[in-house]
C-alpha cells in the first residue's frame, strides 16, 4: 500500500485518537517537501549542470536554480551567480519521495541510527540535511561531477512540534527515541 493511501485509511484515524481531535480536517497534513543544495563551486558550469541533473533524477521534477541576490566578495561572488538548485514537492510526489527516503535513502546512509527530534521549528515542520547524494537509488556513482550534500524540509500543516512529530513517526520518519 502507497504511503498516501495508508495515510488516509490507517494513520489519519489513528492521529485522531492520539491527538484527540474529533474532526479529520484537525488532523496535521503534509503540505510540501523542500529540496535544496547548495553549490560551492559557481565557476563551474559542469557542476550545476550536474547537480540540476542529479535533483531531477532523485525528484522526478526540473529543480529552480538559485542565484545570488547581491554580490559578496569574500566568498568571490557576483550578483547573479548561480548558488545552488532547489526543488518544492507538492502532492503525490511529496508521499513517493518520502517513502523512498524513509525506506531506502535514510537506512542505507552511513551510520545511521535515527534521526533527531530536536530538528522541528516551533511549527511542526521538519529538517534534516543528507552529507552525499550517492544514498539516492537512481543516482550512479560513475555519472556523479561532485559528491554534493542536500537540505530536506517537510512542511506540515501541524500547529506544534508535538503534532508535527507524531504525523511524521505515523508516515515512518525513522526517529531514535
Amino acid at each position: 500500500m502507497m504511503l498516501h493511501e495508508r495515510f488516509k485509511t490507517e494513520i489519519v484515524p489513528r492521529l485522531m485518537d492520539e491527538l484527540g481531535y474529533k474532526n479529520t480536517m484537525q488532523v496535521p497534513r503534509l503540505e510540501k517537501v523542500v529540496l535544496n543544495v547548495g553549490i560551492s563551486e559557481t565557476d563551474n558550469p559542469k557542476v550545476i549542470e550536474g547537480v540540476v541533473r542529479d535533483l531531477s533524477w532523485v525528484t522526478g521534477q526540473r529543480p529552480i536554480v538559485t542565484r545570488a541576490k547581491r554580490a559578496i566578495s569574500d566568498f568571490h561572488i557576483r550578483k547573479g551567480d548561480p548558488v545552488g538548485c532547489r526543488v518544492t514537492l507538492r502532492g503525490m510526489r511529496a508521499y513517493v519521495f518520502l517513502e523512498k527516503l524513509f525506506n531506502l535513502v535514510l537506512p542505507k546512509t552511513r551510520d545511521f541510527r535515527g534521526l533527531s527530534s530536536a530538528s522541528f521549528d516551533g511549527r511542526g515542520n521538519y529538517s534534516l540535511g543528507l552529507d552525499e547524494q550517492l544514498a539516492f537509488p537512481e543516482i550512479k556513482y560513475d555519472e556523479v561531477e561532485r559528491i554534493q550534500g542536500m537540505d530536506i524540509t517537510i512542511v506540515t500543516t501541524a500547529k506544534s512540534d508535538r503534532e508535527g512529530y507524531y504525523l511524521l513517526k505515523e508516515l515512518g520518519l525513522p526517529f531514535k527515541d
